[in-house]
């Protein structure tokens, strides 16, 4: 029989019963996967006092140079360079000069590159017809091409410069309008026909952004008080001012042996003899009689010739972006209602030149405007009429002229001033022309491949076929 010690000991070794109902929980997560060492571990808590420390903020970057100054920075973007030493020095290469121009009109260096002389290039910065886009500081020298529309105004140019009696006295005036895409040398064909006029002793006037007349950048004033049929005309004396001031620098040779022929009512007292150079430095270093100064020395250079002897010279005005002009401006009337651009005062002037609403006077000359490619703005009505001027020069028949929309509203005086305009496309340059373009740029030194007849194909083909801006990208690898 087992014994009754046994069992007591037995039931002494069972485990003591939990006092708690709640069951037990593992001390981790059964997804967890640290260890429950880790979980048990108490914070230390450290009793030594905490010391500051000293924060020193990020001292501001130390300048390295003094900041720009006022117009610093406009100066660099709008500058112009016109030579590069590291260039090479092309060879035989044939300088504008008035014996060219008069012999043929420049036809027979029709596809070939003209250099201008160092006179010339003076004269063409004065007028602000270089433009940073244009690549000049590529090369050693400024050079151009001539193309088939270069000989065209050379001729024009020849014939009026040999004119005499009465083909002078009809005051024969080409009135062209330069339109076409991007990169197809509109700019170009004005600064051409600048430096045609230069080399022929006649007078340039030119306007090389027309948006600075417009974009409310300069100051205006009310010039007169508006009538029933006119309204309000405002004048920018500090351009008509600085305007003045191109005039007289680039064409002071030949103002400098004219002298005033007719009586002026002008705020400040003159010489009788006053040259017409003297009479446009006046003006411009005064805006507020800046705009007397210039009707003044206009009526002077469009007068008749005071005698056989002292000939008034043919004019040349150029305006470069002309879309400017055929649209409202950014200015503001005294009731703040927009004032169009045909109601500033100098903008009106050379409009109604190239209408033909105003003569350009017994000498005749020419007034060459060109369309922008890069930056057009909005003008509608401009762009429709320049759309139907060159289908009726093509022979297209009415059907074919394109129309105004339904809901196009028309601008009647943009309609008007564009009613008897030539209007002129520039294409691309053939192969021939393209072939003498890409030779330069071997002998300048920025072309290191073969010119043959498979690369100037290429070149004509990637270039748009043959479009100036587009060929210099595709051959020199430049942006623009």
């Amino acid at each position: 029989m087992a014994s009754i010690r046994c069992w007591t000991c037995l039931h002494r070794l069972r485990p003591p019963r939990s006092t708690s109902h709640t069951p037990h929980l593992p001390s981790t997560h059964p997804f967890s996967t640290s260890t429950s060492s880790l979980a048990k571990q108490t914070k230390i808590i450290s009793k030594k006092p905490r010391e500051q420390s000293v924060r020193v903020r990020n001292a501001a970057p130390a300048r390295a140079s003094r900041p720009p100054a006022r117009g610093e920075r406009k100066a660099i973007r709008k500058r112009i360079v016109l030579s590069n030493t590291n260039a090479l020095e092309v060879p035989a290469l044939k300088e504008l000069s008035a014996e060219q121009v008069r012999d043929d009109g420049l036809e027979g260096f029709q596809g070939e590159m003209m250099g201008f002389p160092g006179e010339l290039v003076d004269k063409l910065r004065t007028v602000g017809i270089f433009q940073p886009r244009q690549r000049w500081g590529v090369f050693r020298r400024p050079a151009t091409l001539v193309r088939r529309e270069t000989v065209e105004v050379g001729k024009y140019v020849k014939e009026l410069s040999e004119s005499e009696g009465e083909d002078q006295a009809a005051g024969k005036t080409m009135r062209r309008i330069y339109t076409g895409e991007r990169g197809t040398g509109k700019s170009v064909m004005l600064l051409q026909a600048m430096a045609m006029a230069f080399v022929n002793n006649w007078i340039v006037i030119s306007i090389p952004e027309a948006e600075a007349l417009t974009r409310a950048h300069t100051e205006y004033a009310p010039l007169s008080t508006p009538t029933a049929n006119s309204p309000t005309t405002y004048i920018q004396r500090t351009y008509c001012a600085s305007l003045l001031s191109q005039i007289s620098s680039a064409n002071k040779p030949i103002l400098s042996q004219l002298t005033l022929s007719q009586k002026h009512s002008l705020p400040i007292p003159l010489q009788p003899n006053i040259s017409l150079d003297r009479l446009a430095d006046l003006g411009a270093r005064d805006p507020e009689i800046s705009w007397p100064v210039f009707q003044a020395l206009w009526t002077e250079l469009t007068a008749p010739n005071p005698t056989p002897e002292t000939k008034r010279p043919p004019l040349m005005i150029t305006i470069d972006c002309l879309a400017h002009l055929m649209r409202p401006s950014a200015y503001r009337a005294a009731d703040y209602s927009i004032i169009h651009a045909h109601d500033l005062i100098i903008p009106s002037h050379f409009i109604s030149l190239l209408s033909g609403a105003t003569p350009l006077g017994p000498s005749g000359g020419a007034i060459l405007a060109a369309t922008s490619g890069s930056s057009p703005p909005s003008a509608p009505t401009f762009t429709l009429r320049l759309a139907q001027l060159e289908g009726l020069a093509s022979g297209l028949s009415e059907p074919q002229i394109p129309q105004p929309g339904p809901f196009e509203k028309i601008d009647p005086r943009v309609s008007e001033a564009m009613t008897d305009v030539e209007v002129k496309r520039l294409e691309g340059l053939d192969t021939q022309e393209t072939r003498a373009l890409m030779e330069y740029f071997a002998r300048s030194g920025v072309l290191r491949r073969r010119v043959d007849e498979e690369t100037v194909r290429a070149g004509w083909i990637v270039g748009g076929r043959g479009v100036v801006g587009e060929v210099e990208r595709a051959v020199l690898g430049v942006r623009g």
